[in-house]
């Protein structure tokens, strides 16, 4: 017997060996990608998260042990939530602040469907000068014609003092919401909307029964976008609704409360909690067709 003949098994479970290990190599290396990369992830995550937790924490904590460094609450005051409910106004601001945000959003939505459909669909004269007037609008700050506008609602209308100055407008639409709309709409082939004339549908009926329902995510999105704008709206009730408590809003109403709870910082995290709750429920029930709608917005121009 030779020796090479010897050597055969050694070199074979050698073989066997170097093949064994090789998965092992690559397992090893996929499993160490998977960690850098949800890592990364984790990191990003609790750059956004750690803020709400801590404006949590603070809310629950006693009077005393939010101005010190604690960042655990000794005992959880639960109760702080009810006694901003029992603060006096913050009822009337919740109320107004969904009035302001449902029908702003209903208007806003139902005035710019119409526009974005003729500007999408339609072949007119002086579309694309429109579409143009339109875009600009969207580049004129808020602050440029706030008092004009101001000494119109206040002086013409006699409604300063109350939100309707911010909800009318909503009415006759939003250069913004009509853009992004239009540019939904694009994506929606003609050939349904040629089927449904076939069919004896005018363009009313068209845009009710074919164009919204394709249109959803579209919709959603601007809802969702016109709804978070109005929520969160500060500049707006501040120039109109200051001068009557009981027009203002939350976001308004809340540096009220504040200055009233300068040294309570828990009583102001649950207030701050109690206001951004809203938002973070809509999206977080909504988020899927908010996706879905910013992701196919845009596609054709």
């Amino acid at each position: 017997m030779t020796s090479t003949t010897l050597n055969a098994p050694v070199r074979a479970a050698a073989g066997d060996t170097g093949t064994a290990r090789a998965p092992r190599a690559g397992k090893r290396r996929k499993a160490l990608h998977f960690i850098a990369v949800h890592t990364v992830a984790i990191a990003v995550a609790l750059l956004f998260i750690l803020p709400f937790v801590f404006v949590f924490l603070t809310s629950v904590m006693s009077d005393g042990q939010a101005m010190s460094g604690d960042l655990w609450p000794s005992s959880w005051h639960w109760d702080n939530y009810a006694k901003v409910f029992h603060t006096d106004g913050f009822l009337t601001w919740w109320k107004n602040s969904i009035i302001y945000a449902v029908v702003g959003t209903l208007f806003t939505v139902c005035s710019s469907v119409p526009v974005a459909y003729a500007l999408a669909k339609f072949h007119f004269r002086g579309r694309k000068t429109a579409m143009i007037m339109v875009i600009s609008t969207m580049m004129l700050p808020p602050q440029v014609i706030v008092i004009p506008m101001y000494l119109v609602w206040a002086q013409q209308f006699h409604l300063s003092g109350s939100l309707w100055p911010l909800i009318i407008p909503m009415a006759f639409g939003d250069a913004y919401s009509i853009f992004l709309l239009r540019q939904f709409l694009l994506t929606i082939p003609k050939e349904y909307i040629e089927s449904a004339r076939v069919d004896g549908c005018g363009e009313f009926r068209t845009l009710l029964k074919v164009i919204v329902p394709m249109a959803k995510p579209g919709i959603a999105a601007v809802a969702l976008f016109q709804f978070f704008y109005c929520w969160n709206d500060y500049f707006g009730p501040q120039i109109y609704a200051a001068q009557n408590p009981g027009a203002w809003t939350l976001s308004y109403g809340l540096e009220s409360f504040k200055s009233a709870h300068a040294v309570n910082w828990n009583m102001t995290m649950a207030a701050t909690l109690l206001v951004m709750a809203p938002v973070v429920i809509v999206f977080f029930f909504a988020q899927k067709a908010f996706v879905e709608g910013v992701t196919l917005t845009g596609v054709k121009g």
